[in-house]
């Protein structure tokens, strides 16, 4: 009520300033019949610029929205032709300021339309007086008094419009400083506390979350924050674990590295030694294979010399069977002569009978007959002699044809063996050859493992010093990860702090009826222009 009352009292005091008395509204009465047949033409015209006019016409949607908005025009031209400035004219002129400040309508664009209606309804008005609307005598008076009523209706219409469009201009402002000072209050007052968290944050309290009421713009970065804070919190800790066991993990691994080291190193001197050993064997094997070609060599030539006195037996053995057949033989003509001796001692024995019988007559062949007896005798004795020589040179013989044949079976199978030995020697010569070469290859496999152990000794050096930096670091890490506090016991994992969509509310003006000057909403108030 105070501000009715203090802007009826604004209009009045415009009214007395400008001169629109009770005299002045009674001609501006007057005039009505002329303003209602003159605002439609005025109105064509004004329109007409706001179609040529890209800026002004982004403010109506189509030519049903244009000519909307010039009927509401007539009819606000008609309240301003009534003269009446009361309570309906002040509500319509500030529905009019606040369409404009609503809409965005610069003051600019509404008094240039206002100049347009202005120039033509000006126009009419002279071209009536023309006509002889007015008296002759007073046409001139009553055309200068019409038209500065109809200018100062005119403008006081403007004033108000644009005075209220100012004023919501100024309340938009204060409205807006107001926001702004409460945002930066808490602005401030988030700032304030996200600083002081975030100081407890870099001094390593990773427990930290923003706890304070803050505005509602500001809950959403709250929410960030502690989910943020708590996320770090969960890294962290895992980090922590992480660390430490990597520590433990470079602990063992660097015992292992210097076990390896040290293990490499006594690989390393008994690969060498080894090396050192099987070149030793290499070489006393190639020495036994030297020795066993020259030994298959000895043994060859033996069997060839054993071969040879293997036919020697057997020629000794054949000739030894000849002599037992000559000896048999000599015992048969043995036999034979023993016989004949016999006979002749038989032919003596009868002999010295008949010279026994011839007497005188016959001792000379007595004689003879003793003679070839004794003579028979002496060869039967001898051949007795020569038989019993013979049976034991038979016997002899015999033996010795046992023993050859017993030695011609020992020369075979000291033949045979000697062959046996030949093959065995060879095979032992062909492995011994095999087994040089071999052991050449594996001393050139370990000549070349001892250079790859030293190789890795080298490597496992350096692993070993990796793995002492690697372990020093995990140290660091370990002992800056422990300057972080953080909750002994996490929250459970997937139970994520929910983040709210940032939407942005965005304001679209809706083009509703209107025109260029004023639009009423609802029937009593205003929303374009």
């Amino acid at each position: 009520m105070v501000a009715q009352a203090d802007s009826r009292s604004s209009l009045q005091e415009r009214l007395d300033f400008i001169g629109l008395d009770g005299e002045a509204r009674q001609r501006l009465k007057k005039m009505k019949p002329f303003i209602d047949k003159a605002i439609s033409p005025a109105l064509d015209t004004f329109y007409n610029a706001v179609r040529a006019n890209p800026e002004a016409r982004t403010f109506f949607r189509d030519e049903t929205h244009l000519a909307g908005a010039k009927n509401r025009q007539v009819a606000h031209w008609g309240v301003i032709a009534d003269a009446e400035y009361g309570v309906a004219y002040e509500n319509a002129v500030r529905a009019i300021g606040h369409a404009h400040a609503r809409l965005g309508l610069e003051p600019r664009l509404y008094i240039g339309g206002y100049a347009l209606i202005t120039e033509e309804l000006i126009k009419a008005l002279v071209d009536q007086n023309r006509t002889g609307l007015f008296d002759r005598s007073g046409r001139r008076e009553d055309l200068a008094a019409s038209l500065a009523i109809l200018v100062k209706a005119i403008f006081l219409d403007m004033d108000l419009a644009i005075s209220i469009y100012l004023e919501e201009l100024d309340a938009q402002r204060r409205t807006a400083e107001a926001a702004r000072a409460e945002a930066a209050k808490n602005q401030k007052h988030a700032l304030d506390a996200l600083t002081e968290a975030l100081h407890r944050l870099a001094s390593g309290d990773l427990r930290t979350r923003l706890t304070v009421d803050v505005a509602a713009e500001f809950e959403q970065l709250k929410k960030d924050f502690n989910s943020a804070t708590e996320e770090l919190e969960r890294a962290i800790a895992r980090v922590a674990v992480a660390s430490t066991a990597i520590n433990d993990g470079t602990a063992e691994i660097g015992q292992a590295a210097d076990d390896m080291s040290r293990r490499t190193e006594q690989q390393a001197a008994s690969l060498e030694q080894s090396a050192a050993a099987l070149n030793q064997l290499t070489s006393a094997v190639k020495r036994s294979t030297v020795d066993a070609a020259e030994t298959a060599n000895r043994v060859v030539t033996t069997r060839k010399e054993a071969e040879i006195s293997g036919d020697i037996v057997k020629n000794a053995v054949a000739a030894m069977n000849q002599i037992e057949k000559s000896s048999s033989e000599i015992g048969q003509i043995i036999g034979v002569i023993d016989e004949i001796a016999f006979q002749t001692n038989l032919l003596a024995l009868n002999a010295g009978v008949e010279a026994a019988r011839a007497g005188e007559a016959g001792r000379g062949f007595a004689v003879v007959a003793s003679e070839v007896r004794s003579l028979a005798q002496r060869s039967a004795e001898a051949a007795k002699e020569i038989k019993q020589l013979i049976a034991a040179s038979t016997a002899q013989v015999m033996t010795g044809v046992k023993l050859i044949a017993e030695t011609g079976t020992v020369s075979e199978k000291i033949i045979a063996q000697v062959a046996e030995i030949d093959g065995g020697v060879a095979q032992l010569a062909n492995s011994s050859t095999e087994q040089s070469t071999g052991l050449a290859e594996v001393t050139v496999a370990i000549t070349q493992m001892d250079q790859a152990t030293q190789q890795n000794a080298a490597m496992v050096e350096q692993t070993t010093a990796a793995v002492h930096s690697l372990r020093h670091q995990a140290e660091e890490l370990v002992e800056t990860v422990s300057r972080f506090k953080i909750h002994d016991v996490l929250p459970t994992a997937g139970k994520k702090t929910e983040r709210g969509e940032r939407t942005a509310a965005r304001r679209s003006a809706q083009l509703t009826d209107g025109n260029a000057a004023l639009a009423m909403e609802g029937g009593d108030g205003w929303r374009e222009f």
